[in-house]
């Protein structure tokens, strides 16, 4: 059959409330034209972030009642340990609240200042967390992987070549070598499983440890699986076990491809790195066992991990964002090629020519989304990884100037997707009468989540 319907049915639904114009109006004023500032009660559509807002199936509430709140050797964290170790192979499993927290305690063991910390490209907090060490945080991606429209398959890539003339460098210390999977910056691009067994290869030549941010783990592997020769046997599984075996342990924000509301870990495979991690997650998560998560937390996690990976959900998940970038594109708006698997990234500097960098094009956008029809969306350019120096100048930033719709897990059918792509006609056909926008307070790190802004 031609329609791929939902891998499930409905048993519980949350009620939306319909705001109307004048009221978006005045709530995006109240909350100073930042979306991280509105509340969720005023949000139609959330497409903030996947991260922890996903809905979660009857067998991870099921497996909730059974969590075991023991404070030391709960029998909930062997079976999260167990279920890491099968999908991962990694010797040490160290829970946390969430990913950052993973960063925050890898970073703090093996981050010095003066370091480069290379990626595919850093995220948010990743990046934050290097430069809160007072090391840098070097975004070495592959050429395309900067140009939305150009689409190829694993666009997510690190590039082998500037990562080798780092290493040859004799000025710099790398402590480690990260690669995001899937590639979120850039677009949710894919990893392909070459460009992640040649990292290896490379680090480990070197002696440097190399870790992946695994948040979005199982969409990789799919696309690895749908399109990179000779993994269309394999099963996802298979392919799973194999990224993980070219790495010495990631992190990860269980919150995506964990399918819950909380959760993370750090997993590794040497000891001392495992018992300095342990022993700074004791001062600010908790004990070992539990990391700063209920059992019945780890519960849902070791049941949500395996359901990331099974087929039937991961080609719907994919074709969700396949479905909306085509009917955007169809329309002459321009998005990130291929769609990637989380998320639907429009290029807003291509949306609002008219628009300079400074004016932040793409925090426009997010507010016309509001503003036209309740959704809430995420800035991915000059807001998120700019920065404001001390004597009040910008540091340009050189990437594109993106906006992100990421989708939660489960949550939000079909018509709820058609309504977005009105919305966003709707912005595009009005695109000119839009204005920029500039910034009024923002903190030291990660300042597009609190930053205000006002209209020019």
């Amino acid at each position: 059959m031609k329609t791929l319907f939902e891998p499930f049915r409905i048993k519980m639904v949350e009620s939306i409330r319909k705001t109307t114009l004048p009221e978006r109006i005045q709530i995006l004023e109240q909350a100073h034209y930042n979306p991280f500032l509105i509340r969720s009660e005023d949000v139609m559509i959330d497409f903030l972030t996947d991260s922890g807002t996903g809905s979660m199936s009857d067998h991870q509430w099921a497996a909730i009642m059974l969590g075991d709140e023991s404070y030391a050797g709960s029998k909930s964290y062997y079976h999260f340990r167990d279920t890491v170790k099968e999908i991962t192979g990694f010797k040490h499993i160290v829970p946390t609240h969430q990913g950052r927290a993973a960063e925050r305690i890898l970073f703090e063991c093996l981050v010095k200042p003066g370091d480069v910390v290379p990626n595919n490209t850093h995220f948010d907090t990743t990046r934050a967390n290097i430069e809160y060490a007072e090391a840098q945080a070097l975004d070495i991606p592959i050429p395309e992987g900067l140009l939305p429209s150009v689409s190829i398959p694993f666009k997510g890539n690190l590039d082998l070549d500037q990562l080798r003339e780092l290493l040859a460098r004799t000025d710099i210390h790398i402590p480690l070598a990260m690669i995001t999977i899937t590639n979120n910056a850039e677009g949710g691009q894919p990893v392909s499983m070459e460009n992640i067994r040649e990292t290896s290869r490379i680090m480990r030549d070197k002696g440097i440890p190399f870790f992946l941010d695994a948040c979005r783990f199982a969409e990789n592997a799919y696309f690895i699986q749908r399109d990179e020769p000779g993994y269309q046997d394999k099963t996802i599984d298979e392919i799973c076990r194999e990224m993980f075996s070219y790495a010495d342990g990631c992190t990860m924000s269980a919150k995506k491809d964990g399918m819950a509301n909380i959760g993370g870990f750090l997993a590794v495979n040497n000891d001392e790195l495992a018992t300095n991690a342990r022993n700074l997650l004791i001062l600010t998560e908790g004990f070992p066992s539990y990391g700063g998560l209920a059992g019945r937390d780890l519960e849902a996690l070791a049941v949500g991990l395996r359901e990331a990976m099974q087929p039937d959900y991961l080609e719907y998940r994919i074709r969700t964002v396949a479905y909306m970038g085509e009917r955007l594109v169809k329309r002459g708006i321009d998005i990130v090629q291929p769609t990637g698997g989380h998320a639907i990234f429009i290029d807003a500097g291509r949306f609002y020519p008219h628009l300079d960098k400074s004016v932040y094009p793409g925090q426009v956008l997010v507010c016309e989304l509001y503003r036209i029809g309740g959704i809430r969306s995420v800035e991915i350019g000059s807001v998120m990884f700019g920065k404001q120096n001390a004597d009040g100048s910008e540091d340009e930033y050189l990437g594109p100037e993106l906006v992100r719709l990421a989708f939660p897990r489960r949550t939000y059918t079909q018509s709820h997707f058609d309504y977005a792509i009105e919305v966003i006609a709707e912005a595009f056909q009005n695109r000119k009468m839009s204005k920029g926008l500039r910034i009024v307070k923002q903190p030291k790190f990660l300042r597009h989540f609190t930053a205000h802004f006002a209209p020019v």
